[in-house]
């Protein structure tokens, strides 16, 4: 495995995906989105570095956890690591969500192996830069109307894009 760049962990997690979670929160971010919840992520030069090891170690030291949400930053600037992570987090039974500024459509066009090597381990990936203008803190597990909770396992397995929460 190898490290990451982090702003930060929580380690019990109610509020980033379904179930109990460790939530991820990794350093560097170039959407800027005004508004951010989170802006000491997007200095792609500050954080701490972090080994895959130690992380997933924290993880299944817990064993209240449903799984892990990567969340920013933006995850997929570092899409290798958090892939091979995530891979192993599949492998002791557990789900991965992640959050992204891009949208599912923007990371497919990049072509790039990293960044579809770890779509090929979300389960659940909410998508969309967060719009302050759409905010509305009433949805489930996203901040902005615009912003989609993308139902990743089940639209791999039917080939349609399946939302989760969508009527809301």
């Amino acid at each position: 495995m190898a490290s990451v760049k982090l702003a930060g962990t929580v380690s019990d997690s109610i509020v980033d995906g379904a179930g109990i979670r460790y939530t991820i929160f990794t350093q560097g971010c170039p959407h800027h989105c005004p508004g951010c919840q989170n802006p000491k992520t997007h200095d792609f030069a500050g954080g701490l570095e972090m080994d895959t090891k130690t992380i997933l170690k924290d993880v299944l030291g817990n064993p209240l956890l449903t799984g892990v949400t990567l969340s920013g930053g933006e995850p997929f600037c570092q899409a290798a690591p958090l892939a091979s992570l995530a891979h192993e987090v599949h492998a002791h039974g557990m789900d991965v969500w992640a959050y992204t500024g891009y949208t599912l459509e923007d990371l497919q066009e990049k072509g790039e192996r990293d960044v579809d090597a770890l779509l090929d381990e979300v389960d659940v990936l909410v998508d969309g830069a967060y719009e302050e203008g759409e905010r509305d803190l009433t949805l489930p597990f996203r901040g902005s109307r615009n912003q989609r909770v993308i139902d990743l396992a089940a639209t791999r397995a039917t080939g349609q894009l399946t939302l989760r929460y969508a009527d809301e």
